[in-house]
C-alpha cells in the first residue's frame, strides 16, 4: 500500500483515545503486522480485548496482509450493539488516526464514505449491505453465535435461500473471525477450527482465519497473554488487583435462595451505589426483582427470555445505564442517585459492559463465577467494593452441575476473602478446570455435513442435512431444548382457506417477504413455553391457530387444540429448537416476558429497529387508495394479499399490502426505466474493478467478467420485457422497469435463460472446461439457485425446445458438484457473491437512466 507505515501507538490512540498496552504492542508487532493472528489469546477482563479491532485496522491500512473483514463473535446479543457502539467510535476516528486514505485505497466500488463497512446483522447495520456490496471495502461484522454460525453453515436464521450462500461465502473467505468469550462455546470453537482444515484440505483460496480471545480459558498453556511488560503498566495492576472484597454464605433452605440474595442486596439500598445480582435460574430473577421492587427499591432484570424489542430498550434505562462506564451512557437519560439494582441470569455474565459497585449471588460454575466477578468494580476505580456468595449447605445429587459447583465453592474458599483478577488468576490450573461446567457433547462436523449444508438450493428438510444448532452449541445434559416465540397478525389473517389457494410455499414465501426480526423474538426453554401455551389454550378457542417455523424456514400450520391434545413430550418435541407463531389476540406476552395468564400480546413486526429498517404492512380495501396518507412513500410493495377473495363486491375486498422501504439497489433505479445494455455495461465496468482490487489470478478474473456480460441476457425474453411493462419491446430491452414493475405470471427465472444463451456463446465456448463450468454456473445462481439444482417448475425458457432445456437443468448438478470440488464450498460462494455485488452495484448507480421519449422512440 502506498505511503509510510502509519506509527501504531499514535494511530492506536487516535481511534481507542488511550495509549496501548504493552499487548496490544506485542500483537501488533509479532502478529497482525506480518500477516499473522494468534490463534488464541488469553486476556483478563477489562483490559480491552475488543481493541484487536483498532489492531487488525490499523494492520490493514499499513498493507499487512490480513484479510479484509473481521467478524466479531460475542455470546450475548445484548453485546451485540454494545461491540458495535465501539466499533462506531472507531470508524468515526478514522481520519484523525490518518489510516483513512489508506482504507479508501482498498476500496474499489465507488469512493465509499467512510470506508468501513459496519453490519450487525441486525438493527441500525442489520444487513446493511454495506459489508457486502464491496467485496473489497474492509468491513466489521458483529453477532453472535447464532447469526454468524448459522450464516456460516449456509443456513442463516431469518435468511431467505437466495442470500444464504453469499452470507456463507463472504463470512467464510478472506476473512478474520474473533470468537470473545471462547470458553463459553466449545463446539462453535471446535466447529469454525474444522472449518479452518477443511478449507485448507480443499485448498479455498481465501481461506478463513480464527482468533480465539477469552478471559476464563480451559486450556492451562499455549495462548498469547500478559507479559512481565503489562503487569508493570499502572493501568492493568490497577485493574488486575481491583479491591473485591469475598463473603460467603451458606444457605440451608433451597427455597429460601432467592429472599435471602434479595436480603443481603437491599443491605446497600441507602449508599447510592449499584448493586449487581446474579441467579441460575429464570424464576430466582423475577423472585429477587419483585421482592426489590416492593420494597420500593429501584430495579431492573436482565434474562435472555426477554423479548429483542424489551432488552433494547432495557439498555436505554436509567437504572441499566448506572452500570455503563461514562463512555457508554446515554447523554440525554437522567441517572438516578439512589441505590439501584440490576438483577440477572447468565445473559448478564458475559461481555456486556457493564460494572457495579457491589455484587450479590448465587452459586455456579467456576468460569460463570469469574464472568461475574468481571462485572464488579471492573476498572479497579473503588477500594469497598463487596462480593456476596451464596451456596447451598447440601447440594443437589441430580444437578450435572454439582460436582463443579462444589470444587468452585472449595476454590472460592481458597481465595481467602480476595476475589480479584489476579487473585483468581493464582489458583491452581487443574483444580479451576475441574471447576468448569462439563464439556457439551460436541458433534463431529463432517465433509458430508458440509456438502448437505451448501445445497441451499433445496429448501426443505432433507435426509442427511440436520439442523445446524446442535453443531453451534453442542449438546448438554444440564441445558434443555429451546423455543422461539414471536407474535404475527398473519397467523390469524391468513386462513386455511387461502393457504390452499396459494400452494405449499405460500407461507414460506410470507416469511421470506417479511423475515421475523431479533426485535419481535423471545427465547425460553421448550418446557417453560410449552406451559405458557398450555395456560393460553385453556382461556382460548381450540381452534386458534399457531405456526410452528423450522430452522430452514419450514412451516407447519396448526392450532392450540391440535398441539395440546397430543402427550406432552410429544407436542414439546415438536417445538423444540423451532419458532412457534402466535396470533397477538392470544397473549401471552407480560413486560416481554412469556405469561400464558397475561391476553396481552402485540406484532411489533413494523416497528423499526431503525429508520433503515422500515416496513409497513395495511390492510385496504379494493376501492381505496394504496397510498393513503403517503405512510408507503419511498417503499416498495413486497406482496399484496386478497384476504377474502371471493367477496363478490370487488369494492368490498379486503387487501393486505406489504410494504418495505426500497433497498440500496433500488432507490435510484426505481426513479425511471434503466437499458439492459447500459445495465450489463454498469455491472461489466464494476466487475474489473473488483477483480482488480482483490488480485484475483488472471483466468478467474476473466471468467467473472464473462460472466457478469452474459448474466442478464435472459431479460431479453418477451414475458419478462411484458412484465416490465416495456411498450418499445422487441426494439429496446430493459434491464429494470422503474415504478412499473410487476410480478411474472409465470415461474420464468431469467437467470435460467441466461445460461441457456450463455452456453451457445462463441466466447464461452473456447473457454477450457474448468473456466466455463465457472462462467455458466456464476449466470446460473446469481439469484441462489444452482445450488445444487434449478427446481423444476423454474426450468422453463419460452423460447428453447423442452429437449434442451432438459439437458441444461440435469447439467446444473453436475456442474456445482465440479466446482466446488475445485474451489471449496465457502471459496465458490465467494466467487458467486463477487458477481452479486458488481450486479447490485450497476443497479444501485446506474450509469443512464430512460427518459420518456428514449422509452417508446423504438
Amino acid at each position: 500500500m502506498a505511503g509510510s507505515p502509519i506509527p501504531f501507538a499514535n494511530a492506536f490512540k487516535a481511534l481507542t483515545g488511550h495509549a496501548p498496552f504493552p499487548w496490544q504492542e506485542r500483537i501488533y508487532d509479532d502478529w497482525l503486522a506480518r500477516g499473522e493472528t494468534p490463534p488464541s489469546c488469553n486476556l483478563p477482563t477489562g483490559l480491552g480485548k475488543t481493541s484487536v479491532v483498532a489492531i487488525w485496522l490499523i494492520a490493514l491500512a499499513n498493507g499487512a496482509k490480513v484479510p479484509r473483514r473481521l467478524v466479531y463473535v460475542v455470546n450475548r446479543r445484548t453485546v451485540v450493539d454494545q461491540t458495535t457502539a465501539e466499533v462506531e467510535r472507531i470508524r468515526d476516528r478514522i481520519e484523525t488516526a490518518g489510516i483513512a486514505a489508506a482504507l479508501r485505497r482498498v476500496c474499489r466500488l465507488d469512493d465509499h464514505e467512510p470506508p468501513l463497512a459496519i453490519s450487525t446483522l441486525r438493527g441500525q447495520f442489520a444487513d446493511n449491505r454495506e459489508w457486502s456490496a464491496d467485496p473489497a471495502r474492509p468491513a466489521i461484522i458483529v453477532g453472535t453465535v447464532d447469526m454468524i454460525g448459522s450464516r456460516l453453515l449456509f443456513s442463516g436464521y431469518d435468511v431467505g435461500f437466495k442470500s444464504r450462500p453469499l452470507h456463507a461465502g463472504f463470512l467464510g473467505q478472506d476473512t478474520l473471525l474473533v470468537h470473545d468469550e471462547a470458553h463459553l462455546e466449545p463446539a462453535f470453537q471446535r466447529l469454525i477450527e474444522t472449518i479452518q482444515r477443511e478449507q485448507a484440505r480443499c485448498c479455498d483460496f481465501r481461506p478463513l482465519r480464527v482468533m480465539e480471545l477469552t478471559a476464563t480459558s480451559r486450556a492451562s498453556s499455549g495462548a498469547f497473554t500478559l507479559d512481565q511488560d503489562d503487569h508493570r503498566d499502572a493501568t492493568v495492576k490497577r485493574r488486575i488487583n481491583a479491591k473485591k472484597s469475598l463473603r460467603l454464605h451458606a444457605q440451608t433452605d433451597p427455597k429460601g435462595l432467592a429472599d435471602r440474595i434479595a436480603d443481603l442486596a437491599t443491605q446497600h439500598k441507602d449508599s447510592g451505589v449499584a448493586v449487581l445480582i446474579f441467579a441460575r435460574t429464570v424464576d430466582d430473577v423475577i423472585k429477587i426483582r419483585e421482592k426489590l421492587a416492593r420494597a420500593k427499591l429501584q430495579v431492573e432484570m436482565l434474562t435472555g427470555t426477554l423479548r429483542g424489542k424489551e432488552r433494547d430498550e432495557l439498555v436505554n434505562r436509567p437504572i441499566f445505564q448506572r452500570f455503563l462506564s461514562a463512555a457508554n451512557r446515554s447523554s440525554n437519560v437522567e441517572l438516578p442517585n439512589e441505590t439501584v439494582y440490576l438483577v440477572c441470569t447468565s445473559a448478564g455474565e458475559v461481555g456486556v459492559n457493564i460494572s457495579g459497585d457491589h455484587m450479590v449471588c448465587d452459586l455456579t460454575t467456576f468460569e460463570s463465577m469469574a464472568q461475574r466477578f468481571g462485572r464488579v468494580n471492573r476498572f479497579g476505580d473503588r477500594t469497598d467494593t463487596r462480593i456476596d456468595v451464596v451456596y447451598p449447605e447440601t447440594f443437589d445429587e441430580k444437578d450435572k452441575l454439582t460436582p463443579a459447583r462444589q470444587v468452585t465453592l472449595k476454590l472460592l474458599g481458597q481465595l481467602r476473602g480476595d476475589a480479584s483478577p489476579q487473585a483468581l488468576s493464582r489458583l491452581d490450573a487443574q483444580q479451576r478446570q475441574a471447576a468448569f461446567a462439563p464439556e457439551p457433547t460436541i458433534l463431529p462436523a463432517t465433509d458430508i455435513l458440509f456438502d448437505a449444508w451448501a445445497l441451499t438450493t433445496i429448501r426443505d428438510k432433507m435426509p442427511g442435512r440436520p439442523p445446524v444448532e446442535p453443531y453451534l452449541h453442542g449438546l448438554a445434559e444440564w441445558e434443555p431444548p429451546r423455543t422461539s416465540v414471536a407474535w404475527r397478525q398473519e397467523v390469524a389473517s391468513i386462513t386455511n382457506e387461502l393457504i390452499e389457494r396459494h400452494g405449499d410455499r405460500f407461507l414460506q414465501a410470507l416469511l421470506e417477504d417479511y423475515p421475523l426480526k431479533p426485535h419481535e423474538l423471545l427465547n425460553d426453554t421448550s418446557e417453560r413455553v410449552y406451559r405458557c401455551l398450555e395456560a393460553i389454550g385453556k382461556r382460548a378457542d381450540g381452534s386458534c391457530a399457531l405456526w410452528i417455523v423450522g430452522e430452514r424456514g419450514e412451516i407447519e400450520v396448526s392450532s392450540f387444540g391440535e398441539l395440546l391434545r397430543a402427550e406432552k413430550k410429544r407436542a414439546v418435541g415438536r417445538i423444540r429448537e423451532c419458532t412457534v407463531l402466535l396470533p397477538p389476540a392470544a397473549g401471552g406476552l407480560n413486560e416481554g416476558m412469556l405469561d400464558g395468564t397475561s391476553e396481552h400480546a402485540d406484532d411489533v413486526a413494523d416497528l423499526p429497529e431503525h429508520p433503515s429498517e422500515r416496513r409497513i404492512r395495511k390492510v385496504r380495501m379494493e376501492s381505496a387508495e394504496t397510498q393513503e396518507g403517503g405512510a408507503t412513500d419511498g417503499m416498495r410493495l413486497v406482496r399484496s394479499i386478497e384476504l377474502d377473495p371471493d367477496e363478490p363486491d370487488e369494492n368490498a375486498r379486503k387487501v393486505w399490502e406489504w410494504y418495505k422501504l426500497r433497498p440500496l439497489e433500488d432507490t435510484r433505479s426505481a426513479q425511471r426505466p434503466v437499458a439492459l445494455a447500459t445495465h450489463i455495461d454498469d455491472a461489466e465496468r464494476n466487475a474489473r474493478r473488483i477483480a482488480g482490487g482483490l488480485s484475483l489470478p488472471r483466468d478467474m478474473s476473466d471468467a467473472l467478467v464473462l460472466a457478469v456480460k452474459l448474466h442478464d441476457c435472459g431479460k431479453g425474453r418477451e414475458p419478462f420485457q411484458i412484465a416490465l411493462g416495456n411498450r418499445g419491446y422487441p426494439d429496446l430491452l430493459w434491464a429494470k422497469s422503474g415504478r412499473r414493475g410487476v410480478w411474472l405470471p409465470e415461474p420464468f427465472r431469467h437467470e435460467f435463460a441466461s445460461l441457456l444463451d450463455a452456453a451457445d456463446d462463441a466466447e464461452v465456448q473456447e473457454l477450457p472446461p474448468a473456466m466455463r463450468d465457472l462462467v455458466l454456473h456464476l449466470i446460473g445462481a446469481h439469484h441462489g439457485r444452482a445450488r445444487p439444482h434449478v427446481p423444476a417448475d423454474e426450468a422453463f425458457d419460452p423460447q428453447r425446445p423442452t429437449t434442451a432445456v432438459e439437458t441444461a437443468a440435469v447439467e446444473i448438478p453436475r456442474r456445482f458438484a465440479r466446482l466446488q470440488r475445485q474451489y471449496g464450498r465457502w471459496g465458490l460462494a465467494y466467487l458467486e457473491s463477487l458477481l452479486r455485488a458488481a450486479d447490485w452495484a450497476a443497479s444501485a448507480e446506474p450509469s443512464h437512466f430512460l427518459d420518456r421519449n428514449e422509452e417508446v422512440s423504438s
